[in-house]
């Protein structure tokens, strides 16, 4: 990609770069298409600008209408992209590829052209990213703080293909007269050097990263190594090849990565939601421990006597009672434990009636915590044991968790950021069942026999369903 940007006399030379701008239906590569295409080539000083509307095969968002004027009588007559694929693959070839938010518009395009079987790739220049970097003083960079700030020629055909992709050449016009030439593309030079990539792994899997929400995993030789979700995919898996990886990074794993696999998402729900559940299926070694797919253990109240209880550590693997409350998540007897043995020095429990300590052999033996006065006095007889199991279920009580707050499964609708689409999760008892793009394919999503409890996903769950807007969950009474 560095080939691009030549050296000519000691001087850093503009390559031979094409402006793009792209409308489309919305703001979803997947879903989404395109309904017009803008280009202005620059090659040797000759400028070239071209454009068409484009036959998208799906209705145009009134939204979008009133945005860019594009309507579904205006494209009805337009060609399909695959009529023009040729036209714009030549016009795009050997040329740096500009845009505004390039991945968006970079990102249209090579689905595009892999939906008619071609694979197209080039060295992107984001004008977005350009301009932060050679105005760091100025806090807006969107198109029309672009217009204003350098007096960019504009019309009234603003948010339209080849309007918006002529301003971007108009802009690096301005850059130049102010800043220099020479500034402005050894600026690009510097934003064109990728990261380095491990053996055996393909630039072509980062080319195909998106911006937006969604989770990924990370596999080397063996299997998979890590798995992660982020708001901006591409950036967080960047930053797993970078000289300096992000806090909280494994250091050295971007170089035993042999492949990338990654699945966008609507929001970041969707995005925790699928990392807990890969988390679960693969416990990568290289994530931190205790997360999803750990062993999980609680404590439950077991009846001994009349008003007697004792607490008897059960993994949430297995089944429970119906009605059967359990209190605290832990990763380990030990742990389990150590959270009791706080509880029972707070509320001067008896440790041997807790089970955490062996009777002595004479009755009414005392417990160690009785000895230094932190026990009331249940091993010894001086507290009746109604009243040991009284204050226990009081201090476990704040331990317990959370009912399901519904009589049956729910679908959470969660839009992306247009509004457009939305991904449907479908939840039971704390438990994640999967996503669809739609409620019908959410339902079926019932009929999956329920995973095993996961800590991580509890947590995620009862934190948003505390907070879920009501109009977007669909109560399902009965479970297929």
């Amino acid at each position: 990609m560095r080939a691009f940007i030549e050296r000519q006399h000691g001087m850093v030379q503009r390559p031979a770069l094409v402006c793009v701008d792209l409308e489309t239906t919305g703001a979803s590569v997947e879903r989404d298409r395109i309904t017009e295409i803008g280009l202005v080539e620059v090659l040797d000083g000759e400028v070239q600008a071209w454009s068409s509307l484009v036959n998208p095969q799906q209705a145009i968002p009134p939204f979008i209408t009133r945005l860019t004027g594009i309507d579904d009588a205006m494209v009805a007559d337009a060609p399909h992209f695959d009529a023009l694929a040729g036209e714009v693959w030549s016009r795009l070839q050997g040329k740096l590829f500009v845009a505004h938010n390039a991945r968006f518009d970079y990102g249209f395009l090579k689905q595009a052209f892999a939906d008619v079987g071609l694979t197209f790739r080039a060295p992107v220049l984001c004008t977005v990213k350009l301009s932060r970097k050679l105005y760091p003083q100025h806090y807006k960079h969107n198109l029309d703080a672009l217009v204003e700030r350098h007096q960019l020629p504009s019309d009234a055909t603003r948010h339209r293909a080849l309007s918006d992709a002529r301003l971007l050449w108009h802009f690096l016009q301005a850059a130049e007269a102010e800043l220099g030439a020479e500034v402005v593309w050894q600026a690009v030079a510097e934003m064109l050097q990728g990261p380095v990539l491990p053996p055996g792994l393909d630039a072509e899997a980062l080319d195909q990263l998106p911006d937006g929400p969604g989770a990924y995993q990370l596999w080397g030789e063996q299997g998979p190594l890590y798995v992660g979700k982020a708001s901006h995919l591409r950036k967080r898996i960047l930053a797993h090849f970078s000289d300096k990886p992000s806090k909280g990074l494994p250091p050295g794993l971007g170089a035993q990565v042999r492949r990338i696999e990654h699945v966008s998402t609507c929001g970041e729900l969707g995005a925790s939601l699928l990392e807990a559940q890969w988390l679960q299926q693969h416990q990568p070694a290289a994530n931190p421990q205790g997360r999803a797919g750990a062993e999980v253990l609680s404590w439950v109240l077991q009846r001994v006597g009349d008003e007697v209880f004792r607490p008897v550590l059960v993994s949430l693997r297995d089944p429970l009672p119906d009605g059967q409350a359990c209190h605290g998540l832990y990763r380990s007897p030990r742990e389990a434990q150590q959270a009791l043995r706080k509880l029972a020095e707070r509320y001067q429990l008896c440790l041997i009636h807790l089970g955490l300590e062996q009777p002595g052999r004479q009755v009414n033996s005392p417990c160690f915590a009785f000895q230094g006065r932190k026990c009331a006095g249940a091993c010894v007889g001086r507290e009746p044991l109604s009243f040991h199991s009284a204050r226990l279920m009081t201090a476990l009580g704040k331990l317990r968790l959370a009912e399901w707050p519904y009589p049956g499964p729910v679908l959470l609708q969660e839009p992306d950021s247009s509004g457009l689409h939305a991904d449907w999760h479908a939840l039971y008892q704390w438990r994640y069942l999967g996503s669809a793009p739609t409620e019908a394919a959410a339902m079926d999503l019932l009929q999956a026999p329920l995973p095993v409890f996961d800590a991580e996903l509890y947590r995620i769950l009862q934190s948003t369903l505390r907070r879920y807007p009501q109009d977007r969950v669909h109560r399902v009474l009965v479970r297929p």
